[in-house]
């Protein structure tokens, strides 16, 4: 029964004491009623649609000057309460409207209004493509910007989301002249990096292997590079990224911590446009345009979208940074590679189609011997159809894609790790009035090897291992009163442990007033899908993948369960509109991951487990303020959080475990037609932990076998930590950096923009803690005071 319904573990006990057996089996009460509630939801959701005899209108809303879908915008009918947002495709749809003439219109930031008269008959779909227009004269940001941001608010649950656009990377300081959502992510509350070269991402207690990452539907095993200013995502390709720090929907699944979705853009469908741009970081190229263009509003057409971007920090940092020293005490030496390339099909009424691939990779040199890369590549396609005469929107994606890593040192072996396999999803989606039903079903498969030594220096073998996903998923969204409920449920089977998982979720919004408003989301997560690395180390480089291990050792309680990493969010939240232009929320958070599978850094013999089963609690609150004026944007963001591991008896605080962390983030327009922006980030961080030494001593290995003489031979340096009692209970140094950039636009003509920028990382070149080398007593520092120079024109 349990492996069948993993959402009811009435038979075993869990290995922490942290939620006792009675609250245990309310929650599970409690999530079994949420099933039989959607599965009721569903079928109230689909009998009342097909009782209706009233009519539908949806359609696209796209940008006359490019062509490209205008996201999150408002679309409604002039003298009625119908009416909504645009989503990441630029499609809206409203349901259940009386038969009757009508005002469709259009409002969006930066471009004029838009009315069209339409004519409604009873039971018709009427499906419209809108073309707005940018407008010549910019009116204040506040008039638009308080219509689409609160109607954002109040239509959707979105607890623990951040949707983030170009738009909002852009207010980032241009960090080697170039802005990127790695950068972006790290102001979000609740996420944090263990280092500005070679740290990771960590959300709200998950670590990176449980961050689903999507590149149009594509699975991405690794998005950032070494360095850890650059993600593999050129921000000019992004239509829109959706981050969910915790609490996600049925539609998302497979990993047990958040997802971060990529949308990028079509391309231009008028003409050749692009930009080329360099600066003291990278250079980078982007093209895109009609491949044909359509004779007609309704007709066919297609477009391309190519992107290049190249790193060269390993050869510029010896001539303007030559004071920097990176891990390996030599320069900076980071190089990276992205390419992405796509065209799209677009179809009468909307309907489109793409293929798409990319290829990304990372090196850096650590040493005369060190060397570390990895590679990642893939191919895919998506649609999206909208099919006459009925209300539903079809979308999917079938893709392949590739992730290999590997590492030589000198005092180890070197080790290496490849994953690759497809994925593939079919949605559909129903519009009925504010309600909403989407549901679908996909596959993941996957192949794993993994050729290394562990930490004790155990050589370390594991694959070929294959897995398969398959899984279904239903989500409705309830609108009713003050009220909106998203219940959902996703089952999910893991073919390699032979575990079937129902999994709940629900998120629910209260509208108390105008301007405040509360939510909450709540779910149970697992995955299959575990690291190479130890998240005890705090340089983690060398980062592979494995799938369904065998040799996992669990404590005596545990026994019993499978190897599959399981996990509860509950998360709440109170959203406060001071006026049009300031946003206040905070969302406290509970994350409980009752299955976390780590490395055994412990395994002394061949025959020990690789792995071992821990449980790991997450919990904070996170605060965020927003200012956007006219010409001002203003962010501050606050979190306090405790993680927490539990292993046998053993409890303490992993390497990232930031206890406080705070975003100020900030950008100004000026000068004659706002062409001039000074943008800043400051950072403010508690310290990470980590083990102290206690004291050295002569690491006698005995070379000479059983008839060495000990007396006469020397050993090699051994260190001894603090054991499991005092395991990372020292705190590295508060971690601060400031980053400023100044950037001034220039207009060349109708078409051409050029766009120059300086800015500064670390600008009072703050000292802050790497790690220390504990023989040498090095202090290995994070990035020093970096300036930097770029230029960028748009044709």
């Amino acid at each position: 029964m349990d492996k069948l319904y993993g959402f009811l573990p009435l038979k075993r006990a869990y290995t922490s004491n942290i939620i006792n057996t009675e609250t245990k089996l309310t929650l599970n009460r409690i999530l079994c009623a949420l099933g039989l509630t959607v599965c009721v939801l569903f079928s109230f959701g689909s009998l009342s649609a097909q009782a209706q005899k009233l009519g539908d209108i949806r359609g696209f809303v796209y940008n006359d000057k490019t062509g490209e879908p205008v996201i999150f915008t408002t679309v409604f009918l002039q003298g009625t309460s119908y009416g909504g947002l645009t989503d990441v495709n630029g499609f809206f749809s409203f349901g259940k409207i009386p038969a009757g003439n009508y005002k469709l219109t259009v409002i969006g930031i930066g471009f004029d209004t838009l009315s069209e008269s339409v004519t409604l008959v009873p039971g018709a779909n009427l499906t419209r493509k809108l073309t707005v227009k940018e407008r010549s004269t910019q009116l204040q940001a506040v008039e638009i910007q308080g219509t689409r941001s609160r109607a954002a608010r109040e239509n959707t649950v979105n607890a623990s989301l951040t949707q983030v656009t170009p738009r909002e990377i852009k207010m980032m300081p241009s960090i080697g002249g170039e802005p990127d959502i790695a950068q972006y992510l790290q102001t979000i509350p609740g996420i944090v990096s263990t280092g500005d070269q070679g740290g990771q991402i960590y959300i709200r207690g998950g670590t990176p292997v449980q961050n689903l990452v999507l590149l149009d539907g594509m699975v991405v095993y690794n998005p950032f590079h070494s360095i850890g200013l650059f993600s593999v995502f050129d921000t000019e390709i992004i239509r829109n990224a959706d981050i969910y720090t915790g609490g996600f929907g049925a539609e998302y699944g497979g990993r047990a911590s958040a997802v971060m979705d990529v949308r990028t853009i079509d391309g231009n469908k008028n003409r050749i446009s692009g930009k080329v741009g360099a600066n003291t970081f990278t250079g980078r190229l982007l093209l895109d345009g009609p491949i044909w263009k359509s004779k007609t509003d309704e007709g066919t057409g297609a477009g391309f979208v190519f992107s290049a971007r190249s790193s060269f920090l390993d050869k510029s940092s010896k001539v303007f940074y030559p004071y920097a020293k990176g891990i390996s005490g030599n320069g900076l030496p980071f190089s990276f590679t992205d390419l992405y390339g796509k065209t799209t099909l677009h179809a009468a009424g909307g309907s489109k189609a793409s293929l798409f691939g990319f290829s990304f990779n990372d090196k850096a040199r650590l040493g005369e011997l060190n060397n570390f890369n990895w590679n990642s590549w893939g191919i895919g396609s998506n649609f999206l159809v909208l099919l006459d005469g009925t209300s539903a929107l079809i979308s999917g994606n079938f893709s392949y894609s590739s992730y290999d890593i590997g590492i030589s040192e000198t005092a180890s072996l070197p080790r290496s790790s490849t994953i690759d396999g497809f994925n593939g999803q079919l949605d559909f989606t129903y519009n009925f009035d504010k309600d909403e039903l989407k549901y679908g079903l996909g596959v993941v498969s996957n192949n794993s090897i993994f050729q290394g030594v562990t930490p004790t220096k155990i050589i370390a073998s594991y694959g070929p291992k294959y897995n398969s996903e398959v899984f279904t998923f239903a989500r409705y969204k309830w609108v009713t009163g003050n009220f909106i409920f998203e219940p959902g449920i996703r089952m999910q089977y893991y073919s390699a442990l032979s575990v079937a998982r129902i999994e709940p979720r629900l998120g629910i919004k209260y509208k108390a007033t105008d301007r405040l408003r509360f939510k909450t989301a709540m779910g149970r997560y697992s995955q299959n899908l575990f690291s190479t690395a130890s998240d005890r180390d705090v340089v983690n480089l060398f980062s592979g993948y494995i799938t369904s291990p065998d040799a996992v050792y669990k404590s005596p309680k545990e026994k019993a369960s499978s190897n599959l990493q399981t996990s509860y969010h509950l998360i709440t939240g109170v959203e406060f509109d001071l006026n049009d232009e300031i946003e206040f929320s905070v969302e406290p958070y509970l994350k409980y991951f009752d299955r976390f599978v780590n490395i055994n850094r412990e395994k002394k013999f061949q025959d020990d487990p690789d792995f071992i089963q821990e449980t790991s609690l997450a919990k904070g609150i996170d605060f965020q303020v927003k200012y956007e004026g006219q010409n001002l944007f203003l962010q501050l963001s606050y979190s306090l959080s405790k993680i927490t591991r539990t292993y046998n008896d053993t409890v303490y605080a992993p390497i990232f475990d930031r206890r406080h962390n705070m975003n100020v983030l900030a950008g100004y327009h000026f000068g004659k037609d706002k062409k001039w922006e000074f943008d800043l980030r400051y950072n403010l961080g508690s310290g990470f932990p980590f083990t102290q030494t206690v004291a050295f001593y002569e690491n006698q290995s005995l070379p000479g076998g059983a008839d060495a003489d000990y007396t006469h031979e020397n050993g090699n340096l051994g260190i001894y930590y603090g054991n499991t009692a005092q395991f990372n209970r020292g705190r590295l140094p508060y971690y601060h950096r400031l980053d400023l950039s100044l950037k001034r636009n220039f207009e060349l003509s109708k078409n051409a923009k050029l766009e120059v920028s300086a800015g500064v990382t670390n600008a009072y070149n703050r000292d802050n803690v790497f790690y220390v080398n504990r023989v040498t007593l090095d202090i290995v520092r994070q990035l020093p005071i970096m300036p930097s120079l770029g230029a960028t024109l748009a044709f």
